[in-house]
């Protein structure tokens, strides 16, 4: 169990639209949302890219030229602060992705470790959306692993479903991987895993022993059980505009720093104290 427990802010996402909710898109916005995460006990930003020009704030972004100007924006507001960075991409297509991760070297990026049907059911039994495969096929993980040891980044195995923790494991077993574990379980997509604490203690001894882990909890006031079961296992914790807008007594939230708030509590009352960016660094072991 690591003792100090470290906090992720997922600051924006790529579903989620800025005309409807509180995401932040340029810059400018990223980083006031990083300092108030950053204050409230985040070392670590997770960010994804949106494109920058008016009214296209919903689309994803691939540029390098937005990922650096987005990344230099956060350090400046957040001294000593961690990137972590998306890498996410359904299809062939994931170059800008690679791109990314090679000219930027965030000291952390995802790195999503199996495919998943990705699907959800409305009210009325019709799909959300049309049904679509996440693929990541272990060519494609190994096209990742490639560029981050390039890049001296670190990847951080995103884990949808049971099986996919696994699957880290023969990653490193082949030699696919070798270096710092980390793994996120990502609970609460609709056709992955529940966010339901109780499956924690199996994710547990399905990880490799010497892995750091945390908790991506998607949902809304029902996921918190799942975040102080979290701190109280030794895992890291996450938050953010991402996966949630709303605390586990239903307030909906404006900003990030309320929901990193949030999860500092969680880990005060695991009897855990908040890492620092410096600490956070050396529990990961970042390379530069």
């Amino acid at each position: 169990m690591s003792d100090k427990a470290v906090i992720t802010c997922a600051l924006n996402g790529v579903l989620t639209d800025p005309k409807q909710h509180h995401v932040p898109v340029t810059p400018e916005e990223m980083a006031r949302e990083a300092k108030a995460a950053y204050e409230a006990g985040a070392s670590i930003m997770h960010v994804h890219l949106r494109q920058q020009a008016p009214g296209q704030g919903h689309l994803p972004s691939w540029e390098v030229a937005v990922s650096r100007e987005i990344q230099q924006a956060i350090r400046e507001a957040c001294p000593g602060v961690i990137i972590n960075h998306t890498s996410g991409v359904s299809g062939p297509n994931y170059a800008g992705a690679l791109a990314c991760i090679r000219e930027t070297r965030p000291e952390i990026a995802a790195c999503n470790a199996g495919s998943l049907n990705y699907l959800k059911v409305k009210a009325d039994h019709t799909w959300a959306w049309p049904p679509m495969m996440f693929d990541n096929s272990v060519e494609k993980v190994q096209d990742y692993l490639d560029v981050m040891r390039e890049a001296d980044t670190i990847p951080e195995f995103e884990c949808f479903d049971v099986g996919i923790v696994r699957c880290v494991g023969m990653y490193a077993e082949t030699g696919m991987y070798a270096g710092p574990l980390e793994y996120n379980f990502v609970m609460g997509v609709a056709s992955g895993m529940p966010a339901d604490p109780e499956l924690l203690p199996i994710l547990l001894k399905l990880k490799r022993p010497e892995a750091h882990w945390q908790v991506t909890a998607i949902g809304r006031a029902e996921i918190w059980p799942l975040h102080q079961r979290c701190a109280e296992l030794g895992g890291h914790l996450r938050s953010g505009l991402e996966d949630t807008f709303y605390l586990g007594d239903g307030t909906k939230v404006r900003s990030n720093g309320q929901l990193v708030e949030a999860l500092a509590g969680c880990a005060r009352r695991a009897g855990r104290e908040i890492a620092s960016p410096a600490e956070a660094r050396q529990i990961f072991g970042t390379k530069h």
